[in-house]
């Protein structure tokens, strides 16, 4: 692999590094967010079909459906970010003024009502899209928030190696917490929603914490341009490196939610037991939480391509442990802790691709769009989810899974394991065929340079 050592004499002079109370105070935000997120992703189709008792396939075509109409959704949040001027900024206001709406919808899409299925998926289809929509209002501004509060590119790759880290947190609070917490409501559906007003309420208080640690500044002549959507559109059709981004979101996405939505699955039936969701996604969460500590001197020496097809292949070497004894908790725990390792690399920098392709835009294009480049990066995780999600549906239908019967067939053991193994392990072979095609670590640094001599001319 190339050596693609920064030169870092070419970023901007005009940003300093920020202090560990704003690198926190932003990363906090990720936290509030996947106490949401980590739940849709964990929890939201084994709450559909074995608590609601909505059937796996038409749980899989809503949330598909829901996710490519919101990634149409984050786009137009995305432009109106790029047009957003108020006295916080064009960021910071989204995240004040939409932290309690999306405290609602993420409470009310556990308040299935007791009724008809006909009313049931009304409700869950209706309750699911208003969630989304909420999310992007809150998601799409704070990944710009990144480009905002410092101009420097390795800066802002250590805030996404905060950001990630603190979800992690979040991670692990949800699926540490919303279980027991189920079971000390009563344990039936009502628990679901109380538990959820909880976690909801505190993920408003974080984003206010984000809100209130950080501040926007101008780091570029074309930040203040309101960009119109079709431009800022065409630009990003152009960018091949921001297409090249999305494509790897979207299959890392498809992949990330068949194994989070499998694993609730894969230990209630394949191992036994719901309860082991806990430890192994510890034994998942600790490993990405320990390698964070030693990922910015990694980027810092080989780059973020390298870096991310490395952790690929470390991920698939995890998924093929399990095929060593697929029924043992040892071999899956063991598996969890490599693949954890594995997703090192991707989770700490995906979301740090797109600040890069943003300078590529612009250089490239004369266009900076920075809310609509961030929203199709939003735009492909939410359809690569969505699609995962609906895979997840079908190929536990096509096994003949019934959340309602007290055990499983032999066809539907099977289809947990594609899920949960298969299918992932084949899309982190397509990430790496993606990458390869993925130079930008090597010409960042002439960019910026020419783009600062741009902007002084």
């Amino acid at each position: 692999m190339t050596d693609t050592t920064r030169d870092h004499a070419a970023e901007p002079v005009d940003a300093p590094r920020l202090s560990l109370g704003a690198r926190v105070g932003f990363g906090v935000g990720d936290l509030a967010i996947n106490l949401t997120w980590a739940s849709l992703g964990m929890f939201i189709v084994f709450f559909y079909t074995d608590v609601v008792g909505i059937s796996a396939a038409v749980v899989g075509t809503l949330i598909a459906v829901s996710r490519i109409f919101d990634g149409f959704v984050d786009v137009a949040v995305g432009a109106l970010v790029d047009r957003t001027r108020s006295r916080w900024g064009k960021a910071r206001p989204w995240l004040l003024f939409g932290a309690i709406p999306f405290a609602i919808c993420s409470t009310l899409v556990f308040a299935v009502p007791d009724a008809s299925d006909t009313v049931k998926f009304i409700y869950a289809f209706v309750s699911y899209n208003l969630l989304m929509i909420a999310f992007s209002a809150i998601a799409i501004p704070y990944g710009t928030l990144n480009t905002l509060i410092s101009g420097d590119t390795h800066e802002r790759e250590v805030l996404n190696i905060f950001r990630m880290f603190l979800a992690q947190i979040g991670i692990l609070i949800v699926t540490s917490a919303t279980l027991p917490m189920v079971d000390a409501f009563g344990g039936g559906q009502g628990a679901w929603v109380a538990t959820y007003a909880i976690l909801s309420a505190l993920s408003t208080l974080l984003l206010w914490v984000t809100f209130a640690s950080q501040r926007e500044k101008s780091f570029h002549a074309g930040a203040a341009v309101r960009v119109p959507l079709l431009r800022g559109l065409a630009s990003a059709f152009r960018n091949k490196y921001w297409i090249l981004a999305f494509l790897f979101f979207l299959v890392f996405s498809i992949g990330y939610a068949l194994n989070q939505g499998a694993l609730v699955y894969y230990a209630k039936w394949i191992l036994g037991d719901e309860n082991l969701v806990s430890p192994l996604t510890w034994a998942f969460i600790i490993p990405i939480m320990v390698g964070f500590l030693f990922l910015a001197p990694l980027l810092r020496r080989f780059g973020k391509r390298n870096v991310v097809i490395v952790s690929s292949i470390l991920s698939i070497i995890g998924l093929a442990i399990t095929f060593i004894a697929p029924d043992s908790v040892t071999i899956v725990a063991l598996s969890q802790v490599v693949k954890g390792l594995g997703q090192v690399g991707m989770l700490g920098v995906v979301w740090a691709f797109f600040p890069d392709t943003i300078e590529y835009g612009e250089w490239r294009t004369g266009t900076r769009a920075e809310g609509i480049l961030y929203a199709g990066g939003s735009f492909a995780q939410k359809v690569g989810i969505g699609l995962g999600t609906a895979l997840m549906g079908i190929i536990l239908s096509l096994g003949g899974y019934d959340g309602t019967l007290a055990a499983q067939s032999s066809s539907a053991d099977a289809s947990i394991f594609v899920a949960f193994i298969v299918v992932p392990a084949a899309g982190f072979v397509v990430q790496i065929l993606l990458l390869l095609g993925y130079r930008l670590d090597r010409q960042l640094p002439g960019i910026i340079r020419e783009l600062a001599e741009r902007r002084s001319a």
